[in-house]
């Protein structure tokens, strides 16, 4: 039987409800029972006497809303994934990783613009056609994470390389669209998922098969162990073969996650991208003001880097792997991670003008509760299933 193509539609908004600060009664329940069978396991330890809890509110929601807020069923994948961290040492992959290894792999995955959507996820472009197989399976090697190879699975050179870019999204790139403070409901919502343009209008079905690997380990990454990272994706520039590749991508794909691809036509392509993100942020590709083109580094958005000040006289932000660390006085510190020349780099870069404990263990403001300003329609909440 041929796969459902994905909808042509973009008005099946969730955000914000199931987020953060915008949870039923039911779904509130479901967030404490999670909480408790996490504790009961060892997994997840509350917050006490002033110490922070282990994980955040908003970490553990991205599971819950995967698992259509079915406690036992998100135990599970969340307790999976924190054992897959431990032993892949996902942490010390991030911190060893070659500056420029990570740049070539960074250039062969959806790549962030450096803007926003009207919400204020993070927009990446992943443009397919771009791709060389043999540039791909170069990334098969890697000098500088040989200490964590085992040669298969989740810890061979390619996926250890992935791992990385995924580390940089919801340690660098989300935090710093969270801090922002104008976007809509600012006060009672984390920003943990981003907004994608996929572009296969390049593509052709020779290196589709190629590439299928390549493409099926990101999407399979995402959904065990980076579970509601991904917002809309917008695919554009669809070929004629594409429902062949929509049969072999959706079988990759949590059905969560393929009920939020949609396939936008060409001839009102700009017009629907501008109803979820503004011109301004729009590369000019797509009929957008951006100035940004495949393989850039990011076209940093004013109002983000308003937010920051630099640790040394210049604002510049280095390639490679970073991370926000707290600071000595409880303020964010980005960190430039990673290794150079077999050298670890540990560079202070920038300070955000946010505490901490506000932005990676945010919380939702108390005052503020019913707070309006999505520029987006919403839907009710994913269903919830009773443990």
């Amino acid at each position: 039987m041929q796969a459902e193509p994905p909808s042509t539609s973009t008005k099946t908004w969730q955000y914000p409800s199931g987020q953060l600060g915008h949870l039923t009664e039911s779904q509130q329940q479901a967030l404490d029972k999670f909480k408790q069978l996490l504790a009961e396991k060892g997994t997840y330890t509350p917050s006490s006497e002033g110490k922070r809890p282990s994980h955040s509110d908003a970490i553990l929601l991205r599971f819950l809303r995967a698992r259509k807020f079915d406690p036992p069923a998100a135990v599970k994948q969340f307790s999976e994934t924190e054992e897959w961290r431990k032993t892949l040492r996902v942490d010390e992959v991030f911190d060893s990783i070659d500056v420029d290894e990570y740049e070539e792999t960074r250039r062969l995955y959806p790549q962030w613009v450096g803007r926003r959507d009207k919400r204020g996820f993070p927009v990446y472009v992943f443009e397919v056609g771009h791709l060389d197989p043999s540039e791909v399976s170069a990334t098969d090697k890697s000098k500088s994470l040989k200490k964590f190879e085992s040669g298969h699975g989740d810890s061979s050179a390619h996926m250890l390389r992935l791992i990385s870019l995924y580390e940089h999204l919801v340690g660098f790139v989300s935090p710093w669209c969270t801090a922002e403070p104008t976007r809509p409901y600012a006060k009672t919502a984390a920003m943990t998922q981003s907004c994608n343009i996929i572009d296969v209008s390049d593509l052709g079905i020779r290196k589709a098969y190629s590439l299928r690997s390549h493409l099926q380990d990101s999407s399979a990454l995402s959904t065990k162990h980076y579970p509601e990272t991904l917002d809309k994706i917008f695919v554009i520039g669809a070929p004629s073969f594409f429902d062949t590749l929509w049969s072999w991508i959706k079988n990759w794909l949590d059905p969560v996650v393929a009920s939020k691809v949609f396939i936008l036509p060409s001839k009102d392509l700009f017009a629907k991208l501008s109803e979820h993100i503004d011109p301004e942020n729009i590369p000019k590709k797509y009929g957008g003001q951006l100035d940004w083109k495949w393989g850039d580094l990011p076209n940093y958005d004013p109002a983000l880097l308003k937010l920051v000040d630099p640790v040394q006289e210049e604002l510049t932000l280095p390639i490679g792997p970073t991370r926000w660390e707290e600071g000595d006085d409880g303020e964010m510190v980005l960190v430039a991670t990673g290794t150079k020349d077999g050298e670890p780099r540990r560079e202070k870069v920038l300070k955000l003008k946010s505490k901490y404990d506000d932005v990676l263990f945010f919380k939702p403001s108390k005052d503020a509760t019913q707070e309006q300003g999505s520029a987006a329609p919403t839907t009710a909440g994913p269903p919830v299933t009773k443990a």
